[in-house]
């Protein structure tokens, strides 16, 4: 009997803790949540938008809760250099050596939610063309991309914007990329661009 009251006390302890960790959770009263992404290149500070997208938003602060998004990259860092164009700055999915990090569920794509793929956006990734399978994947639009608005079709749910830092996103687009044969993207830094911390601002900063 001790033995079972101690193992559900246990489990009951870890749900609890992890509860504690979920993103809505997290300055749950405030509707703006800031956080501040430093990197190898500089900080960016994105407000996020939990009157239309707290779905997403609160996924965002999961990751950001466990600390795992720390010691991530960016690994994806495309420009269309015909149309002399900057696209996307992607990531949060990969360590350094570009081995897939962990991930919760995914979650349901709030693109209709009214927000725009607009410059300096922040957005949540999907893959396989599968638009309710993103889960810890997020980029930064770096031009105004209309075409991953909704329309017919599902597109990409963006849940905030870059208030500071445009610097280092400009310093980041810069950086020369690379085919990555292992994990099959081309625009891949040569030299890693990696997520130092990614911390949740203060509500009155």
């Amino acid at each position: 009997m001790k033995r079972i009251l101690l193992l559900s006390f246990i489990l009951l302890f870890a749900h609890s803790s992890f509860a504690a960790t979920e993103g809505k959770f997290i300055q749950k009263d405030n509707m703006f949540p800031r956080v501040e992404i430093v990197t190898t290149l500089g900080s960016i500070v994105v407000e996020m938008d939990r009157s239309r997208a707290p779905i997403t938003v609160n996924n965002f602060l999961t990751y950001v809760a466990d600390g795992s998004y720390q010691g991530s990259v960016f690994h994806r860092v495309e420009r269309d250099d015909d149309n002399e164009r900057d696209f996307v700055i992607q990531g949060g999915g990969y360590d350094k050596d570009y081995d897939g990090l962990h991930e919760y569920d995914p979650i349901f794509n709030e693109s209709g939610n009214g927000l725009k793929n607009d410059m300096y956006s922040i957005a949540m990734a999907y893959q396989d063309r599968k638009p309710h399978s993103g889960t810890r994947q997020f980029f930064f639009n770096m031009d105004d991309n209309d075409h991953l608005n909704p329309g017919r079709d599902w597109g990409f749910a963006v849940f905030g914007m870059v208030m500071d830092g445009y610097e280092t996103l400009d310093k980041i687009m810069r950086t020369e990329t690379a085919y990555n044969e292992k994990i099959g993207y081309s625009f891949v830094p040569k030299t890693p661009i990696v997520i130092l911390n990614v911390k949740v601002l203060d509500a009155n900063q």
